[in-house]
């Protein structure tokens, strides 16, 4: 995400009386605030919708590497809507957070007038992708993405360990909307192994939340009181152990010649979610996207797996 110029800031304890936002030299222009809104380092998320045929080494339908596509894109546009009104509901908690004070809507670079309305045709959008394509199910698991994701944002970020399954929802629905685009049904075991993973994840982003803020974190985010940083990375050791039982069911489960390289691939994942935790308990402000995309020891053991996975699809 690109870096605002800005000129000299004015400061103030976060939640003060006195805070202010930083003055900026020039204002960014209109299309620069809507992608940095629209938040584009987030997109590879939506290539969760590859997990399924992935899996099963197979595209499932006629033409079914394009009915994945057309998922990720409609999952891409459902995110960026999520993105805007989130950022329209949470403005005034921004402007007293450290970084997210610089938002473009927190900032009021963006009128909120304008991110309604992008958010809601990019909704819209995403909606009427599997309409387009007449895949029901896509158009459900995109509706139910929406709906949680809202919902999350005006109530459900406020209640402790429910705000986490729903945010780890958002992951489970992507790889959903792929299978039901291509037609190709994931095992139980696969998505228990996705669930666990997205957990994970979640459960890190409120352990950086609340290591690199301390006390302050609660007053941007409430729910955050109620955890304790001991017990979030004792959670995420916890799930991390569950998500490679899982994995070596999955595995172990397969009936063709992948079974052994999908066996051999947990040892490089295992190893991927100890350096993850590791990270974490770092105590880095680093978002949790960077532990897992710019460590170079964590970048060697994604791809030794991505390696015995694809080569176990081969076999």
């Amino acid at each position: 995400m690109t870096a605002e110029a800005s000129a000299t800031e004015e400061t103030a304890e976060p939640g003060g009386a006195g805070a202010v936002l930083p003055r900026h030299a020039g204002p960014p222009s209109w299309l620069v605030s809507v992608l940095r809104t629209a938040r584009p380092r987030q997109w590879p998320k939506n290539l969760l919708v590859f997990a399924a045929p992935l899996a099963g080494a197979t595209w499932g339908r006629p033409h079914g590497a394009l009915y994945a596509l057309v998922a990720a894109i409609a999952f891409c546009f459902a995110s960026i809507a999520v993105y805007f009104i989130n950022d329209i509901v949470d403005a005034e908690r921004d402007r007293r957070h450290p970084s997210k004070r610089n938002r473009p809507v927190a900032a009021g670079d963006l009128p909120k007038s304008h991110a309604v309305v992008i958010g809601v045709a990019c909704a819209a959008l995403g909606v009427a992708a599997g309409v387009v394509v007449s895949v029901p199910l896509l158009t459900v698991a995109v509706a139910a993405y929406l709906g949680i994701s809202f919902l999350y944002s005006f109530v459900l970020k406020h209640i402790p360990v429910i705000e986490l399954i729903f945010v780890a929802s958002g992951f489970l629905l992507r790889v959903l909307g792929g299978a039901a685009a291509t037609h190709v049904p994931p095992s139980g075991w696969f998505l228990l192994v996705c669930s666990l993973g997205a957990f994970g994840v979640a459960i890190a982003k409120r352990y950086t939340e609340l290591a690199g803020l301390g006390p302050a974190a609660i007053r941007h985010r409430p729910a955050l009181r109620w955890y304790r940083p001991w017990a979030l990375l004792v959670a995420q050791w916890i799930v991390a152990a569950a998500m490679i039982g899982a994995y070596v069911a999955w595995a172990a489960g397969e009936h063709s010649d992948a079974k052994p390289w999908h066996l051999l691939s947990a040892i490089p994942l295992a190893a991927a979610l100890v350096r993850f935790a590791i990270l974490t308990a770092r105590h880095s402000t680093a978002p949790v996207e960077d532990l897992l995309t710019r460590d170079g020891l964590m970048l060697t053991c994604e791809l030794t797996w991505l390696a015995l996975f694809v080569t176990g699809l081969q076999a």
